[in-house]
């Protein structure tokens, strides 16, 4: 799995539109009016009121017990599989998947734990693939203890798990005696897509997240949600790694911020994937794969360009974006508007023409 950074060259001309990722975005006026106005207080021994407040919230949103702010969600990850496994454990994931690609091994370097990477289309295992990886209890094989998803998928495409097979997941997963753990990084993307709540996408898994920097456009943050039992654990690992802050009532009011006005407009930013993909499937020689929500994948190849040249050419006319899985990578957020997609379709297809 390879990942393109964009280029750094300090001569390049300013970014003016930046579709490398929707952690890209930057805190709104009113957001920043949110994180100036916060109640504040220690999070650490509990005391801070606006933190207290995002945690039940995320927590009756996800339909759990209990939840617990995060530095990021990769720390959610991590935290959720400490707790889950123990050394030796099995966790199973798409191959593709964040904890495979995506977090420098920490389950494996923090945790003695190994991940077996399921296939799929899309980013997704099918339930009956991960029937089929299940193998009975046996002192000769490691024992299978968490089964993952990522919701939405990343390198699938920004690809949404139907409900139907997150359900059957949970059930193969009980009658196995594994956990369930959703990485939600673009959860609420998935939601707003398919029009079904939170809490009912997240039924029947242990351990589910939001991530807040991304199309949620918060500076920084994530929160985990479970029972109160396992939401005590990851305390417990949150400290361990340095994730316990003091007056984090800065970031929280922006979360907070995020839920009431965020999640809907979502809806606007699959309006611009879609918008994108259907301009660049209209350039000769363009392949692209059509989103479901806002992330657009696609090779120019065709084109007679590559990949790598065509992020070349639009980082010297300001645009941003990336090499991912060996295709270039568009994420819409709210820091994108719709005439900044046309704009880009304009300059993608006057980069083919000129080949």
């Amino acid at each position: 799995m390879t990942y393109t950074p964009p280029s750094r060259d300090p001569n390049a001309p300013p970014i003016r539109i930046n579709l490398l990722s929707d952690t890209q975005t930057r805190p709104t006026p009113a957001m920043r009016e949110a994180i100036a106005r916060a109640e504040v207080g220690d999070e650490q021994i509990g005391d801070d009121p606006t933190v207290n407040v995002l945690c039940e919230r995320v927590a009756d949103l996800l339909g759990k017990q209990a939840a617990v702010f995060l530095p990021s969600g990769t720390m959610c990850n991590v935290a959720a599989t400490l707790v889950h496994c123990r050394p030796g454990d099995e966790i199973l994931a798409h191959e593709t998947a964040h904890i495979i690609a995506r977090e420098g091994g920490a389950h494996a370097a923090l945790g003695g734990f190994q991940i077996t990477p399921l296939k799929g289309a899309d980013g997704k295992f099918t339930p009956d693939t991960f029937r089929a990886a299940l193998h009975p209890r046996s002192r000769y094989q490691p024992p299978q203890t968490v089964v993952s998803v990522e919701q939405t998928a990343n390198i699938g495409g920004g690809t949404i798990w139907n409900k139907a097979d997150l359900d059957e997941v949970v059930k193969i997963a009980r009658s196995g005696g594994l956990a369930t753990h959703m990485d939600g990084a673009r959860l609420m993307n998935a939601c707003v897509a398919s029009g079904i709540a939170a809490r009912d996408m997240t039924a029947g898994w242990d351990s589910a997240w939001i991530d807040f920097s991304k199309a949620l456009g918060a500076p920084v943050g994530a929160v985990i949600a479970g029972t109160r039992d396992f939401i005590d654990e990851v305390w417990r690992w949150k400290q361990r790694l340095g994730g316990s802050m003091r007056q984090a009532g800065i970031c929280a009011a922006a979360c907070v911020f995020a839920l009431d006005h965020h999640v809907d407009r979502l809806a606007d930013d699959h309006a611009n994937a879609r918008a994108l993909a259907r301009g660049l499937s209209q350039i000769a020689g363009m392949e692209v794969q059509q989103p479901e929500t806002n992330l657009i994948f696609f090779r120019p190849d065709g084109t007679g360009v590559s990949g790598e040249k065509m992020v070349a050419a639009l980082r010297q006319r300001g645009v941003l974006l990336a090499i991912m899985d060996g295709r270039i990578r568009a994420c819409t957020h709210l820091d994108v508007s719709a005439d900044m997609i046309e704009e880009t379709v304009g300059l993608v297809r006057d980069i083919a023409r000129g080949a």
